[in-house]
């Protein structure tokens, strides 16, 4: 698995909001990706330093549509914190 495989794409909530000017962001990665795989990753994509990687396991929601109804998909979320006086992430600047 390369970086790009690793990283999908960035949680854009109102909880991962509150972390950005922490320096503390949320993805959605790859459901076999290590929590040392992860940091390889967001360090050779976005070229920052990482402190840690904490990791969830998504649990699929049930939802209806009519009379169709199942679940949505199972995903694993990184919450990654910068080392200090480490630059931000530029993607995210314009959204805190």
């Amino acid at each position: 698995m390369n970086s790009y495989d690793i990283i999908k794409r960035p949680i854009l909530s109102e909880k991962s909001y509150g972390g950005i000017a922490a320096k503390r962001y949320t993805f959605v990665v790859d459901t076999r990706a290590t929590k040392t795989q992860i940091k390889s990753a967001v360090e050779e994509i976005f070229k920052v330093r990482v402190e840690k990687v904490n990791t969830a396991n998504v649990k699929g929601k049930y939802k209806r549509q009519g009379k169709h109804e199942g679940y949505t998909s199972d995903y694993k979320k990184a919450y990654v914190q910068l080392k200090a006086g480490e630059k931000a992430i530029e993607f995210f600047e314009n959204l805190a």
